[in-house]
């Protein structure tokens, strides 16, 4: 199971991942992201508002069967945060590198 923490600020990146194929609405991107990792509305849904107000995402309403439906799009900043973190992606190996040496050998080469 991951850490809520490491966790939240993977669930930020795998909306914007899931979006960066097509716009979508809530209960799409739960289904999607359930593929690789767990999320609920009640964690999605404060997830998508913070990226908005972070203009990492943008919102507009479509009618689907009389009724809006929210549908959520990435923005180029949006973008800009999937590509930091894919760059941070060797320092993040070396930081589990170096957890599981510590944890394989009981202590590790700390300077």
């Amino acid at each position: 199971m991951i850490d809520p923490q490491l966790k939240r600020g993977l669930l930020e990146v795998c909306v914007l991942s899931a979006l960066r194929q097509q716009d979508s609405y809530g209960y799409q991107i739960i289904k999607d992201l359930n593929t690789c990792i767990e999320i609920s509305e009640s964690t999605l849904y404060p997830i998508l508002r913070r990226l908005e107000g972070a203009g990492r995402l943008s919102v507009y309403s479509v009618e689907h069967s009389g009724r809006l439906r929210k549908f959520y799009r990435i923005t180029p900043g949006g973008v800009q945060l999937i590509n930091e973190f894919l760059n941070s992606w060797p320092e993040i190996l070396r930081v589990y590198d170096f957890i599981k040496e510590c944890a394989d050998h009981d202590s590790c080469a700390v300077s």
